[in-house]
């Protein structure tokens, strides 16, 4: 049974996505805003930092601590949640529905300067990869055959290009043929969380 089958929201509907982070200078969570092309806000996703994570952040390297990612609908209905472990060298995360049931998983993979992340099924099937260069920020997301499906990266040429030009904002595009299926959840939860992923495993 497909995830859709049982859950659904308009969400997921979409083909581009804008992820502007919120910039607070005195919290230890990450916070994101999520519109859609036209500046509609579709959700958000914010980290939650319990008081024992925000003073272990202090004297423990933060590439090995646990982090957990709400992405959340404008009534505060939850969507997703994506979670992290204890890691001690590649990270792998875990995507689960809001019944707390696992729908896809993120496992970081080792390459020279080159980010790269499979994103796989609950059965541990590869459904996409993410890949690019972090410092310029050109991800492309590819298949299971290596076929192109999307991309992620700070160029905007929609209606908000002038309103957000900032390094934490960034654009996610995928193919409009991808099927509205646990596929494409698994796929948008990994490249719209992308930015919080990267900041917590560099």
């Amino acid at each position: 049974m497909s995830f859709l089958s049982t859950y659904y929201h308009p969400f997921f509907d979409n083909n581009e996505y804008f992820v502007d982070e919120k910039v607070n200078y005195f919290k230890f969570a990450n916070e994101y805003k999520v519109f859609d092309s036209g500046g509609t806000q579709l959700g958000a996703v914010t980290q939650h930092v319990s008081g024992w994570h925000k003073f272990l952040r202090f004297i423990i390297n933060k590439k090995m601590m646990p982090f957990a990612l709400g992405l959340t609908a404008p009534t505060g209905e939850t969507l997703l949640e994506i979670k992290r472990g204890w890691t001690f060298w590649m990270t792998k995360i875990a995507i689960t529905d809001p019944t707390g049931a696992t729908i896809g998983h993120i496992h970081q993979k080792w390459a020279f300067m080159k980010p790269t992340f499979h994103i796989l099924d609950a059965e541990m099937t590869k459904l996409a990869e993410i890949t690019g260069d972090w410092k310029a920020w050109n991800f492309q997301i590819t298949d299971a055959t290596g076929g192109a499906i999307g991309t992620i990266s700070k160029k905007w040429n929609g209606l908000l290009k002038e309103a957000f030009t900032s390094a934490d904002k960034y654009i996610v595009a995928v193919d409009p043929s991808l099927r509205e299926n646990t596929q494409k959840v698994a796929i948008l939860a990994a490249a719209i969380t992308i930015d919080m992923v990267l900041k917590e495993t560099k």
